[in-house]
């Protein structure tokens, strides 16, 4: 059956709120825009997922020209900085000038801070706005969002921020909320992937997982982490919240943005390792915290050959 193109009322044309990208996080920034009763007009190559948007009441777009030429406000939830530079690139003539580009995808602060001088040239403002949680996390409203770009514009931006974050923070000038992402997935990766050794640890000693969680919970070892991937790790719940080889890509960044900078981070070179043996063994597709598979058995065949492909890289 042809899908039902759903037309832009009367509102619509008064400036709908734009949405590129309309994956894991797209949808969840779409729930809840649409469940702020926000007019939302949006957009992604997959047929599934833009049906999905018109269960929730978005309108569904024709392209990426239509979203950006009927929206003064667009948020893209694209998966890295090049794919968002790439769409564009390709819709540059459907650009506006006093139009506001709203990227929360993770990517590098140099390619964001180009693309932020690409888009000024036209008279559109670009804000990278990264966020700090998964898309579970978005439903509830409780994500952080770190927000590079023109402060004023900002300001402005706060009521449609407050829709699908807990907190919106002004990080400084264009690239710095895409360093601010860096390093706060630096910290959530390396949680994540302390819980999961604890956790397999605590098996190997002939501990019981619940009660080791428990107790993780109640101690000083306590991060928030284990509230949303305890669980899912010790029951092999690996839905995806956010994909595996999406955080194995931002850990590549970390380590590129450590190196230009002149530092090294050596807990990420090796929670790198451990990504690419979880992806090696195809996980990549699963939720980030089925890297607990891959724990105690590094040694692998999948493993010895993430490694050698690794040094090759």
């Amino acid at each position: 059956m042809p899908e039902k193109r759903t037309k832009p009322s009367h509102r619509h044309r008064l400036r709908p709120i734009g949405l590129i990208g309309l994956g894991l996080m797209g949808q969840a920034i779409a729930e809840r825009l649409c469940g702020g009763k926000l007019d939302v007009l949006g957009f992604d190559i997959a047929s599934a997922q833009r049906t999905a948007l018109a269960k929730l009441g978005g309108a569904i777009a024709t392209d990426v020209k239509e979203v950006l030429a009927q929206c003064g406000r667009v948020i893209l939830s694209l998966p890295d900085d090049k794919v968002a530079s790439a769409v564009l690139r390709e819709a540059t003539k459907a650009l506006q000038a006093g139009q506001v580009i709203i990227d929360t995808s993770t990517g590098s602060a140099e390619s964001t801070v180009r693309l932020g001088h690409r888009l000024a040239r036209r008279g559109v403002t670009y804000l990278d706005a990264t966020v700090s949680g998964n898309s579970e996390q978005v439903r509830q409203g409780e994500v952080v969002l770190m927000v590079g770009g023109p402060k004023t514009m900002f300001d402005q931006c706060r009521n449609l921020f407050r829709h699908f974050s807990k907190t919106a923070i002004h990080t400084g000038p264009c690239g710095s909320g895409a360093k601010m992402k860096l390093v706060t997935n630096l910290v959530l990766g390396l949680n994540r992937a302390a819980l999961a050794e604890g956790l397999v640890f605590a098996r190997a000693l002939g501990l019981d997982g619940e009660q080791a969680l428990a107790v993780l919970r109640a101690s000083m070892a306590y991060s928030r982490i284990m509230d949303a991937k305890g669980e899912k790790m010790l029951h092999g719940d690996f839905r995806p919240q956010a994909r595996l080889s999406q955080h194995l890509k931002d850990v590549r960044l970390m380590l590129a943005a450590a190196a230009r900078a002149g530092t090294t981070l050596p807990l990420s070179k090796t929670h790198r390792r451990i990504l690419e043996c979880a992806e090696a063994a195809g996980l990549g597709e699963l939720d980030n915290s089925a890297l607990i598979r891959v724990l105690g058995t590094l040694n692998s065949a999948p493993a010895r050959k993430a490694k050698a492909q690794a040094r090759r890289s």
